[in-house]
């Protein structure tokens, strides 16, 4: 492995901690262990995408999670720049949650 690939993965660890800084207000979990995070992307310039969904398109924080998973993000000094892209395909389901997230809410 060269130092990019051992760095981006030191990178995404730290952004995934970030991630699950982020709750959504409606659900008192965090938005990665929820399934909302789809992917995040890691070039070598330390530039970050994140692919994200909402639990619905009409969620009531459509306009603020999105900049504030950016926020955070691009709170970490590791990180040159940081875009969240929102989708909707596929959409969310419960499934898409970690048995953590389906534990705390007393889903298993």
């Amino acid at each position: 492995m060269s130092d990019i690939e051992i760095n981006a993965n030191e990178l995404g660890e730290k952004i995934v901690r970030v991630l699950k800084t982020i709750f959504d207000p409606e659900i008192p979990v965090d938005i990665y262990e929820l399934g909302l995070i789809y992917d995040v992307f890691v070039n070598e310039d330390r530039e970050v995408k994140v692919l994200m969904t909402l639990t619905t398109p009409n969620c009531p924080v459509a306009e603020t999670l999105p900049l504030e998973v950016e926020e955070k993000v691009k709170s970490l000094k590791e990180v040159k720049d940081a875009e969240v892209e929102i989708t909707f395909d596929p959409p969310w389901t419960q499934e898409l949650m970690s048995e953590e997230a389906k534990l705390e809410l007393g889903m298993l």
